[in-house]
């Protein structure tokens, strides 16, 4: 249920559970903030159960639209420091009380924004892992060898494995959520993870045009399926724009599209592929005309993304 896997829903679960570890002398106030809020249920309460922090163990359920709020709450009595708080999706929950805290809560669980777990689901898509470099490597010449052979199949595949919409989230997030180490690390994700997709293409285009795979012709040749890849246009920004809303909503929804990661790779994996084949055959306009495709697409994903969270924001603090 991580971004990069482009594979259902991230969390499409009504009700999370919370496993808290309290320091014995703010139990009482724990305990009390659980009672007064209708979007929680199941308290159930382990007395010095916990050993390492040391404290007691308080477990409940909340239904997703109340838990951002909870989990402020929790975090403004200090327990992230002195003791800890886990948040875990619950696949089936077959209970009348659990039905009656999500009706009670306000607005609606498939609305609702878990800040806290959409901070930490992006920080861990953006890290620069040898998974993260290897996908976006494969991607890339994947894309790359659609380019030369005009093949929308092909675009489609590495959009499929493109890993890029993790930092890109990040980067959103932070921005709206003001945490500079996240943004930091999706902005070096996305400058660090295409420089090292598009070299690897570029050797790889030399390496199969030295097989006799490929060929500088095949790239100068008419090809009309793919040849908007470096031909911006207004659209480019429009599509960009169109996929970042889409992403974020995907990111903070609890019914996320399946194919929201292949929306946003269809703006930027294969606009990087063309650059660096480009590249690889010295056809500077072509490369320069991709370069313009990817940074269009990228900052109007940006924009978008910043945009559907800060409205999402609002929206929710209103209802």
């Amino acid at each position: 249920m991580l971004i990069g896997t482009r594979c259902g829903a991230w969390w499409n679960d009504a009700v999370l559970h919370l496993r808290i570890i309290s320091p014995v002398d703010r139990s009482a106030q724990v305990e009390r903030l659980l009672a007064d809020d209708v979007a929680v249920t199941h308290v159930v309460v382990f007395p010095g159960a916990a050993r390492d922090p040391a404290g007691d163990l308080i477990t409940c359920d909340v239904a997703r639209e109340g838990a951002s709020t909870l989990l402020e709450r929790l975090r403004g009595l200090g327990l992230e420091r002195d003791g800890s708080i886990m948040l875990e999706s619950v696949d089936v929950s077959l209970s009348h009380s659990a039905d009656r805290a999500e009706r009670r809560a306000p607005g609606f669980g498939v609305d609702a924004v878990v800040w806290e777990q959409i901070e930490q689901a992006t920080a861990e898509e953006s890290r620069l892992s040898a998974a993260f470099f290897v996908f976006m490597a494969v991607a890339t010449v994947i894309a790359g060898i659609g380019v030369l052979l005009d093949q929308p199949i092909l675009i489609v595949g590495a959009m499929v494995v493109g890993p890029e919409f993790g930092p890109l989230a990040a980067l959103c997030v932070g921005l709206v959520r003001r945490r500079a180490s996240l943004s930091r690390r999706g902005v070096a994700a996305l400058a660090v993870g295409f420089p090292v997709g598009m070299t690897v293409t570029v050797l790889a285009t030399w390496l199969l045009d030295a097989a006799g795979l490929v060929g500088r012709d095949m790239l100068l040749a008419d090809r009309p399926l793919t040849s908007f890849i470096w031909q911006p246009d207004a659209l480019s920004w429009l599509v960009g724009f169109l996929a970042g809303i889409a992403g974020m909503l995907s990111l903070t929804s609890a019914k996320a599209g399946t194919l929201v990661g292949v929306l946003i790779s269809v703006t930027t994996v294969p606009a990087a592929a063309n650059a660096a084949v480009a590249l690889a055959y010295g056809v500077t306009d072509e490369a320069a005309g991709s370069a313009v495709q990817l940074f269009v697409n990228l900052a109007a994903i940006v924009v978008a993304g910043v945009l559907t969270l800060l409205v999402q924001r609002v929206a929710w603090r209103r209802r």
